[in-house]
C-alpha cells in the first residue's frame, strides 16, 4: 500500500526523504498498512527500553536534585518538538526528522557528559566511547524484543541519520575526518558497517540535519532555564552574552519588573524562538542556492543544508561559552560530577574483575572470553543503567558511595 502524507498547502518538498521510497530494512519487513516507514521506527525507538531509561538519566542535574529539572527524556521531547517543528516550515518528513529526536540520545551513559566521558577513559583500550555511537548499538543489536531479529531493525533513512546527524564521518577513501581523524572511528559504527553501508562519507538528508540542530537548540535554551531555576546562573551574569542582552532587554521593555519566574520563561521562550526562525531563514536561503531536485543532491552536498546564519552562528557559540563557563563548570555541578565519575570507574573496575557481579544475561559466557570482549560488554551494561539503578548497584558493590547530595 501506497500511504501518501498529507501537508495541505505545503507538500513534501523534492529533496525530502520519501517513505515510499526507502531503502529498506536490514532484516526484511512486510510494509504496515496504517503506518509509513518512519512512523514505524519513531513508535520502535519510544516502545524500547533505552527509551524509558533516559527518564533516569541526567541532563545537567542528577535525578536527586529537583523534580523540575530536564532529564535525559524531557530533553529528547523537547528536540523532538522543535525537530517536528523545523520539518515542518521546510517541508520534510516529519517523521524522519522525529523519530531522530527521539533516539539521539539513547546510547548516553548514566550521569551525562561526565559519565561518557570516564567510559570513554575506561575503554581507551578497547576501541572507546561514544554515545552516538552506543545509540546505534542500542537500535542495531542491544533491544532485543523482536523474535526475528536483535535491534529494533529500523529504516535505513533512521539509521543513516542517527549515525552521521552531525556530517561525515570519513572521506570517499574511508578515511576518518574530522574529531574522528585522530581516534578513528567508534568501534559500534566499525561494527555495524560489516552489516550495512549507511555511506558514512556524505552529509545526511536535511531531515537528520534539523534533528541536529534542534538538539543545540534546545539544550542550550533549556539548561539556561534550569541553570536560572538552580541558582547557579544570573541575570547580571547572562546580560553580558550579546544575544541574551537583546532578549532581556526586550522583555524588561515590554514586561518591567516582571517575577522571576515569569522572567526566566519570556527569555527561553523568545531564545527557542529566535533560534527556530534564524534556521528556517537560513536553511531556506541554502537549499534555494543549491536547488536540490532529490534528496540525494542533500547528501551529495559540499556543506550543511540545515545551520544558523552567521550572525546566529557567532551568538549561539558565545552562548555555549557562557554555559560552559558559568554552568558546567560551577563548582557545584563539578562536585557532583567529580563523585560520579568515581562511581563510573568503580563500577567498571569491579564488573571486569568479577563479571558474574553483572546480572544475567549479561554475564553469561564473558568470564571466558578475551578482555576487548569482556570489556565492552561492561560497556553496554552500565551505559544502558539509570542514574539511580547506577548509585544502587555501586551501593551493593561497594561499602562507601560518594554522596551526590
Amino acid at each position: 500500500m501506497t500511504v501518501t502524507l498529507g501537508y495541505g498547502a505545503q507538500p513534501r518538498a523534492a529533496y525530502a526523504v520519501d517513505p515510499n521510497q526507502t531503502r529498506e530494512r536490514l532484516f526484511p519487513e512486510a510494509s504496515s498498512p496504517t503506518r509509513t516507514p518512519f512512523q514505524r521506527d519513531r513508535d520502535r525507538i519510544i516502545h524500547s527500553t533505552a527509551f524509558r531509561r533516559l527518564k533516569h538519566k541526567t541532563q545537567v542535574f542528577v535525578y536527586h536534585e529537583g523534580d523540575h529539572f530536564r532529564t535525559r527524556l524531557t530533553h529528547t521531547i523537547e528536540v523532538s518538538q522543535i525537530a517536528r517543528s523545523l520539518a515542518r516550515a521546510l517541508r520534510l518528513d516529519e517523521d524522519l526528522a522525529e523519530s531522530l529526536a527521539l533516539s539521539h540520545d539513547l546510547g548516553h551513559t548514566p550521569f551525562g557528559h561526565e559519565g561518557e566521558d570516564v567510559m570513554h577513559e575506561c575503554m581507551a583500550d578497547y576501541g572507546g566511547f561514544d554515545h552516538n555511537a552506543q545509540s546505534l548499538r542500542i537500535v542495531t543489536d542491544l533491544e532485543r524484543r523482536y523474535a526475528q531479529f536483535d535491534g529494533l531493525n529500523l529504516s535505513w533513512e533512521t539509521l543513516e541519520g542517527l549515525v552521521k546527524h552531525n556530517g561525515p564521518l570519513v572521506d570517499r577513501d574511508g578515511r576518518a575526518i574530522g574529531k574522528l581523524a585522530t581516534t578513528g572511528l567508534p568501534f559500534a559504527v566499525t561494527e555495524y558497517a560489516k552489516k550495512q553501508d549507511l555511506m558514512l562519507w556524505s552529509w545526511p538528508s536535511a531531515e537528520a540535519q534539523v534533528a541536529a540542530i534542534a538538539d543545540d537548540i534546545a539544550y542550550d535554551a533549556h539548561d539556561l532555564d534550569d541553570g536560572l531555576r538552580a541558582g547557579l546562573l544570573s541575570f547580571d551574569a547572562m546580560d553580558q552574552v550579546p544575544l541574551l542582552h537583546d532578549i532581556l532587554t526586550e522583555v524588561d521593555t515590554l514586561h518591567p519588573g516582571l517575577e522571576d519566574a515569569r522572567r526566566i520563561h519570556e527569555m527561553v521562550r523568545r531564545c527557542i524562538t529566535r533560534m527556530v526562525e534564524d534556521v528556517i531563514s537560513e536553511s531556506i536561503r541554502r537549499l534555494e542556492n543549491l536547488a536540490p531536485s532529490r534528496v540525494d543532491e542533500i547528501r551529495f552536498a559540499s556543506d550543511a543544508v540545515i545551520a544558523f546564519s552567521g550572525v546566529m552562528a557567532k551568538q549561539e557559540k558565545e552562548l555555549k561559552t557562557f554555559l560552559f563557563s558559568h554552568l558546567y563548570r560551577h563548582p557545584d555541578v563539578l562536585e557532583v560530577r567529580k563523585r560520579v565519575a568515581q562511581v563510573t570507574r568503580d563500577l567498571f573496575a569491579a564488573y571486569m574483575d568479577m563479571p558474574e557481579n553483572m546480572p544475567g544475561p549479561w554475564c553469561d559466557g564473558v568470564e571466558n572470553s578475551d578482555m576487548p570482549t569482556r570489556a565492552r560488554r561492561v560497556c553496554d551494561f552500565i551505559a544502558g543503567m539509570t542514574d539511580r539503578y547506577a548509585i544502587d548497584e555501586h551501593r551493593r558493590l561497594f561499602d562507601d558511595t560518594p554522596d551526590l547530595r
